[in-house]
């Protein structure tokens, strides 16, 4: 009979790390097969909280927040599409980084719909791969629908505003649970593991949780 296994993902669709860990971890439970019966349940978290609507090129965002110079900047992006592609996640270039916040307030009432996992699915290739700015509501709305959901109530989640005080309530939890960096993954409520890790650590991770429960 399948362990139950329940998993906590904390992530932005900004983050390259967590499109190789999210993709890492599904190959993991594609492994495991009928070992494990996991739940992935998706949890916001916002590199870029204070950026506006129309974003930033991401060497200089990210030569300011790092202090990197564009060489060590390409060096970084060649080895994350390194990574992307050892687990099958194509990474095209991304000359911007943007807002994330409303693309977590799809994402939440995309759990309330049963396709929360689809939809950051979506998003992850919508911005890693394509480029597309995950703060637009066109580029979300043609996300949601590509998953199965209603993209007039799509775009009436966005424009009102809806769930946002839902999505600061669970930044500010993980906040308080002393999660400062994504991907963060809280397995069964306990065990937690960090980064965008290669599919045989996330194997071996949970057969070390399930052989403990």
């Amino acid at each position: 009979m399948p362990q139950p296994l329940t998993i906590d993902f904390v992530s932005d669709i900004a983050c390259p790390w967590c499109a190789i860990g999210l993709t890492s971890l599904q190959l993991a439970l594609e492994r495991l097969g009928d070992e494990v019966d996991a739940s992935i349940v998706v949890h916001p978290f916002e590199l870029n909280p204070q950026m506006g609507p129309a974003g930033e090129d991401i060497v200089d965002y990210l030569g300011k927040k790092y202090g990197r110079t564009p060489e060590q900047i390409e060096e970084s992006q060649a080895m994350i599409r390194e990574r992307g592609a050892s687990v099958g996640f194509p990474f095209g270039p991304r000359a911007r980084t943007y807002n994330t916040f409303d693309a977590h307030r799809l994402l939440h009432w995309a759990g309330i719909e049963g396709k929360q996992l689809p939809l950051k699915l979506a998003l992850l290739r919508a911005y890693h791969t394509e480029g597309k700015n995950p703060g637009d509501h066109d580029v979300l709305v043609e996300a949601a629908q590509s998953v199965g959901l209603d993209a007039a109530r799509a775009r009436t989640v966005l424009q009102e505003g809806l769930y946002a005080d839902e999505v600061r309530k669970e930044e500010r939890d993980y906040q308080a649970m002393g999660i400062q960096s994504v991907p963060s993954i809280i397995f069964n409520s306990r065990y937690l593991v960090t980064g965008g890790q290669p599919v045989e650590t996330f194997e071996q991770a949970i057969r070390k949780i399930l052989a403990e429960a």
